[in-house]
């Protein structure tokens, strides 16, 4: 088969195999914000799939501008898809859309004009740093949330993410910006395209053995800690002894907790802990954990009329909050109110 050929092919299977992941996200979880992120990144990698040209400097027909530009914008995309998925937290907000829209106008812009007027490497080299860019980025938000992720197919999305984006993302990139107006090369299109095709066949392999209810849901709300509960008497030991270090030594209260340091008090491997914390107790997330105990224990000295003149400040630091900020977003968060208007509420009512 001439190598043109087996690009094309190559090319049409990770395309149609994008659209039938596209479909089932769409089916299965069409109203989540991290769903339609994941349609957008599949959209967008179809895009890439269909217009990538490794070396070559000919201005693209028309019809392929946009398409060009829509893969450019994709690896935005991918970071605002790794920000949804790995903080349950986040919230797509404007700047968000903004720098999506950036992207897509300068890569747009570059295909209509500079490419025209005899610029395509500076373009390429443009694009390519700015995929770059955001890799890192998406590379920092994968391992920076990384240790406190309860869900373990959750973690093995993050290897995943972690090598596709560095095997792929990156070598591409830089594949690009070495042949960047050197001239078309099938055989260099040929192995990016199998590259492509690999990841996107281990993206749709994972996704048929992991949990989506698991991975892609929003944060479970605790449970409350009861014997039905915990049918496991070894687990249920290893739970009150959890609880004690809570509530009766405030573990929380200390400065950069993991929980490598709550494994390690317990004297039980750290994957078991993680473990009974998300299936046990509800958690995905091990920071979630934590300040609920500290906003439980802010909630009784707000409260508290013999410390209504303590400074709001005092009390977050004394919970184990390291700055207020975090402090009244946690806070309101799980109450609905700000730390002053909880306060006023409980002090009024006593």
């Amino acid at each position: 088969m001439p190598l043109e050929s087996l690009d094309l092919a190559l090319r049409a299977a990770a395309i149609a195999l994008l659209a039938v992941v596209a479909v089932s996200l769409w089916r299965d979880l069409g109203r989540q914000l991290v769903g339609r992120l994941a349609i957008a990144l599949a959209l967008g990698s179809a895009a890439h799939a269909a217009t990538l040209n490794i070396g070559t400097a000919a201005a693209p027909s028309l019809p392929f501008k946009p398409l060009i530009a829509l893969a450019t914008a994709d690896i935005v995309v991918l970071w605002l898809f790794c920000r949804a998925l790995f903080d349950d937290g986040f919230a797509l907000r404007w700047p968000h859309l903004l720098i999506w829209l950036a992207t897509f106008g300068f890569s747009l812009i570059s295909c209509l004009v500079l490419v025209p007027a005899s610029h395509a490497r500076l373009v390429i080299v443009a694009n390519n740093l700015l995929a770059l860019g955001f890799v890192a980025l998406t590379l920092a938000q994968t391992i920076r949330t990384w240790s406190a992720d309860l869900v373990e197919g959750r973690r093995r999305v993050r290897a995943f993410v972690m090598i596709a984006a560095v095997a792929y993302g990156g070598v591409n990139a830089l594949l690009q910006i070495a042949a960047a107006g050197s001239g078309p090369s099938e055989l260099a299109n040929v192995v990016n395209a199998g590259m492509f095709l690999i990841v996107v066949a281990a993206f749709a392999l994972m996704l048929l053995h992991v949990r989506a209810g698991d991975v892609f849901a929003p944060e479970a709300p605790s449970v409350a800690v009861t014997e039905a509960a915990i049918p496991n008497l070894a687990d249920r030991k290893v739970i009150d002894a959890l609880m004690r270090l809570m509530a009766d030594e405030r573990i929380y209260r200390q400065e950069n907790v993991t929980i490598g340091t709550l494994a390690t008090r317990l004297a039980i491997p750290e994957y078991r802990l993680r473990r009974l914390i998300n299936q046990r107790l509800g958690y995905r997330n091990f920071n979630a954990f934590l300040n609920n105990h500290r906003i439980e224990e802010a909630k009784a000295a707000l409260a508290d009329p013999a410390q209504a003149d303590v400074p709001v400040t005092t009390i977050a630091l004394d919970a184990g909050f390291q700055s207020l900020g975090p402090f009244n977003r946690a806070f309101k968060a799980v109450t609905g109110l700000t730390p002053t208007e909880y306060r006023r509420l409980k002090v009024s009512a006593a």
